[in-house]
């Protein structure tokens, strides 16, 4: 039984065009979550997910096995679960790899530090859990939204905030890394089981790519901590 990592990656990004093979800091997007899988060393296989040949062409590039997406499973309706299931019963029957454990990896969240994917793993492992999603931790957080014309204070009570320091300790799911199995995803039709776990990251690993203007802030978070220099130093596969 193997640990797969699947990273969808469809065509069609309406925020940014080509969103997934969008250059940042010197490589195409999908290639940086491609290569910090490969280096996990609790990861048996890597695959990618899509729809769209270009996407495809860099995933093979840069060492990834591909999965084409059927066109009824890469529209803006449908959701990553479908696309992971299909994923798996091609894993199934194509290259005949009973999997027992799903890191399913978002490329717009690059910033991931060499050993989360495998710490992440250990911590599944360790707790016996059926699903785990990474989170940061995110202080002095107050939520407002409108409901029906009013606004209300969501996490907190404004009538009585209280010490910042006094208030619950809350995470945000960062979207960088989800671990499952086959079977929770089967039953549930979801990343998340009945007995979750989570892997802490730290706060700058929140920031994702959904626009042009977020990459600046990625770059910057991928020379800032050594990330791109590292991976610059290691052969291209």
């Amino acid at each position: 039984m193997g640990t797969v990592a699947i990273i969808p990656a469809r065509g069609g990004s309406k925020g940014l065009k080509e969103k997934n093979i969008y250059p940042v800091a010197g490589k195409p997007l999908l290639a940086w979550t491609i290569q910090q899988a490969l280096a996990s060393t609790s990861i048996d296989k890597v695959f990618v997910s899509t729809d769209e040949q270009a996407i495809a062409n860099v995933a093979i590039e840069y060492g990834a096995e591909v999965i084409v997406r059927p066109p009824e499973l890469a529209g803006d309706q449908a959701s990553s679960e479908s696309a992971i299931l299909h994923a798996l019963e091609v894993i199934e029957l194509e290259y005949e790899m009973p999997v027992s454990t799903v890191v399913f990896l978002q490329a717009t969240s690059p910033l991931r530090k060499p050993g989360d994917i495998d710490a992440a793993v250990e911590v599944f492992r360790r707790e016996e859990a059926d699903s785990l999603i990474s989170v940061t931790k995110v202080d002095d957080l107050t939520l407002w939204e409108s409901r029906e014309g009013r606004w209300t204070s969501v996490n907190f009570d404004y009538r009585n905030r209280g010490m910042r320091q006094d208030r619950p300790t809350q995470f945000i799911e960062n979207g960088s890394i989800y671990i499952f199995t086959p079977e929770t995803l089967a039953a549930f039709g979801n990343r998340i089981g009945e007995k979750l776990s989570v892997y802490e990251m730290e706060f700058w690993q929140t920031w994702e790519i959904d626009t042009l203007e977020e990459i600046d802030l990625i770059e910057y978070y991928l020379y800032k901590k050594n990330l791109a220099v590292q991976d610059a130093n290691q052969p291209n596969p």
